[in-house]
């Protein structure tokens, strides 16, 4: 990676990239549990680049080359994620930022735009659940995977790439877009770049998730689109329908045929919608 850089943010160290002209309107990409920013393709960063957006992803603490702490024991909780992203936007000297969460990363987009509402031009939330007890639980298959509770010798850089790839497949949910090759390999590219891989895989699910928003949603004002996928094994898709319902204003683009992950079959309809959503009014 020629563009990578260490800046501070929120007093940590955070690991950047950045695509495109930052005279254009800026997009932060929030990834979710135990992903760098390398799950935000780089053809994907491209193309949206492309569209005169100023693109900005990065490893959050404990992925990448970001701060890292010991493998069962995160110093932060996900409100500290959330100050990782509006520093961010303060290193940048950005006023405020269009906001695009994942998964994980959804539910710091959504904290951000609830305590930080003047920073956030806009959301798009894709593969995020509002959280309720109420709400479709995962797939039978995906929680036989979770439950199985293997994991390698953090140590076997084989056995690491295969159980990511592993994971990955039960977080797809079986859709025909999962290229296997591709996913092998930016995997090994990812585990290549990370301080230390056992802590990116384990230390974001037992951090502090705080307390639930989902009885604040009616406060955001930003303009938000969510993307669900029609198949997600994890959120299934009466979450992003809910979470649609639940934000004033808020679009719902569900995408065939798509899991939890926003593979690259999919842009075709997920870019241009981002584009029309971010274009300045």
């Amino acid at each position: 990676m020629s563009n990578d850089r260490i800046v501070q943010a929120n007093g940590v160290d955070i690991c950047v990239e950045t695509f495109g002209d930052r005279r254009h309107s800026a997009i932060l990409l929030i990834h979710g549990a135990t992903a760098s920013m390398m799950a935000w393709e780089d053809d994907f960063c491209e193309r949206l680049a492309s569209g005169s957006r100023f693109i900005i992803r990065y490893d959050h603490r404990d992925t990448g080359r970001s701060v890292s702490y010991e493998p069962g024991a995160p110093a932060y909780s996900l409100n500290d994620l959330m100050e990782d992203a509006i520093g961010l936007l303060d290193a940048f000297e950005l006023h405020r930022a269009h906001l695009i969460g994942r998964s994980m990363g959804g539910g710091i987009a959504l904290l951000a735009a609830l305590n930080h509402p003047d920073r956030v031009a806009s959301l798009t939330l894709m593969a995020t659940s509002p959280g309720g007890s109420d709400l479709s639980p995962p797939s039978d298959a995906f929680l036989a995977h979770i439950q199985g509770g293997h994991q390698p010798d953090w140590s076997d850089r084989d056995a690491v790439i295969d159980h990511i790839l592993t994971l990955l497949r039960a977080f797809d949910g079986g859709t025909p877009h999962f290229d296997a090759a591709a996913i092998h390999d930016a995997v090994a590219r990812d585990i290549d770049r990370t301080v230390n891989i056992a802590s990116s895989q384990i230390n974001h699910f037992l951090i502090d998730p705080g307390e639930p928003v989902r009885q604040r949603l009616a406060e955001i004002t930003a303009p938000t689109l969510v993307i669900q996928g029609e198949k997600d094994p994890v959120f299934p898709i009466d979450h992003g329908q809910t979470l649609a319902s639940a934000i004033p204003g808020a679009e719902l683009l569900v995408l065939p045929e798509s899991g939890h992950l926003v593979l690259a079959p999919s842009w075709d309809l997920v870019v241009p919608a981002i584009l029309r959503h971010t274009a300045e009014v």
